[in-house]
């Protein structure tokens, strides 16, 4: 499975290595900048000015004099043709190693340059000075120094790093720690809008994500969505008022039908009053699954009492076909649910086991579920998910248009209850009702 791309790269490592694109493009332009600007030439060391002043001592006439120093040997060792002019305020002066003539005659007069820098025209022509006032042991001294050079370039190379590398640190920093925090803001609407989405299901309608706080880049995605569950909501209204509509149109021809059939005085009339109740069953079903939209007339059924209800309802008819049936009745519990549905679902069942089973027929209660065996041949393993399927059926046939026990998973499924097909201990088929629990249901269960 491919990796999810996510929203911590672009805005954090991108980010960081934009900042130092840039700030590396600011110091290369800076850089070329300066030096096109610069006149060339060379400038020396600064560093050497203030090893000179240390180096410079004062006998008892007060007269200068240079001291050999492990700093200044350290200099010669890099520029062997290091020299420095040092001069008090008094006029006292010393010079040491090879001052070039164009700066000798400055010896004596350095006390009216306090500062200043001059460039060399190459690195070894001696010229490169820099004259700086620093305090040693002699006292305060103006020195006039040429010891390393470098070019101007290597310089403000070296400062433009000095500068760039804090700023980029301190850019890095704030992207670690304010991105994150950021992006979690900002994100915060798609969040929510997510679990909004989650409690979206076939049994909740009418629900839509919300819109505000949402980021611009991602409401036009948000309004889509809205628009494909306003549809998939208007489509699910229709076929509700048409499954209404059929089911109601349904329910006269059928009541007629009964009634044309349980006035008939031959047998071939009366052989079809069990098709003419599946019949009416299939239409309140129908009706019943318009109704559990409205998830209301629930109420506190007892389990038993439906069963023996339904099982006496269908007994005439049952007998008339040559089948048995009885109603066991074991501990049990009082469940939420309406009563009508619960009745037709039995009934559905009961017709289904009289017509796929074989001659007896058992349906008990106990707990808080309801159990439908017959002794016919049983459902396939590999077959019970695909029975609860609409239109599906187990075998050809000619009656029935396999509506039957996806209508009662339905119902079962929006009273929050499970519907399991099992193998009858005799052989056959077992289904099974599972609700659960009524809240206000005690610990002790109901009598037989």
């Amino acid at each position: 499975m491919a990796r999810r791309p996510s929203l911590k790269r672009p805005l954090i490592v991108k980010t960081l290595i934009y900042q130092l694109l840039a700030l590396l493009i600011a110091f290369f332009a800076l850089l070329m900048v300066l030096v096109r600007a610069d006149s060339g030439g060379y400038y020396t060391i600064q560093t050497f000015a203030p090893v000179a002043a240390d180096a410079v001592q004062r006998d008892r006439n007060g007269d200068l004099y240079v001291q050999q120093t492990p700093a200044l040997a350290e200099v010669l060792k890099i520029a062997p043709g290091a020299w420095f002019i040092a001069e008090d305020a008094r006029g006292h002066h010393v010079s040491f190693g090879p001052v070039p003539p164009a700066y000798a005659s400055l010896v004596g007069a350095l006390d009216g340059i306090p500062y200043g820098d001059l460039r060399g025209r190459t690195r070894n022509d001696g010229l490169a000075v820099a004259v700086r006032q620093h305090t040693g042991p002699a006292g305060k001294l103006t020195i006039m120094a040429h010891g390393e050079v470098d070019s101007l370039t290597w310089q403000m190379a070296l400062a433009a790093h000095i500068i760039t590398l804090p700023i980029f640190l301190l850019l890095a920093l704030a992207t670690l720690i304010l991105t994150p925090m950021i992006v979690r803001r900002a994100l915060a609407g798609v969040e929510r809008i997510a679990n909004e989405a989650r409690n979206i299901s076939a049994s909740r309608r009418g629900i839509r994500l919300t819109e505000a706080a949402v980021p611009v880049e991602i409401a036009p995605l948000v309004n889509a969505v809205n628009d494909a569950l306003e549809r998939l909501d208007e489509g699910h209204e229709r076929q509700r008022r048409f499954i209404a509509a059929a089911a109601h149109e349904l329910r006269t021809p059928i009541a007629i039908l009964r009634v044309k059939i349980d006035a008939a005085d031959d047998a071939t009339s009366h052989s079809l009053a069990l098709e003419v109740t599946r019949l009416a069953t299939l239409a309140e079903q129908l009706l019943d699954l318009h109704r559990m939209d409205d998830d209301g007339g629930k109420e506190t059924l007892d389990l038993a009492q439906l069963a023996k209800r339904v099982v006496a309802d269908l007994a005439p008819l049952l007998i008339q076909s040559g089948k048995a049936v009885a109603v066991v009745v074991e501990p049990h519990h009082p469940v939420q649910g309406e009563v009508g549905a619960i009745e037709r679902v039995l009934s559905n069942l009961v017709l289904n086991a009289a017509e796929h089973g074989g001659q007896r027929i058992l349906v008990r209660v106990q707990g808080s579920s309801i159990e439908v065996e017959d002794d016919g041949t049983g459902i396939p393993m590999a077959e019970r998910e695909r029975v609860f399927e609409p239109f599906q059926r187990l075998r050809p046939r000619q009656t029935g248009a396999g509506l039957g026990l996806n209508l009662v998973h339905q119902v079962i499924e929006r009273h929050a209850g499970q519907v399991t097909i099992l193998d009858a201990p005799g052989g056959g088929a077992l289904i099974r009702i599972q609700f659960p629990a009524h809240p206000d249901a005690s610990g002790t269960p109901a009598a037989p």
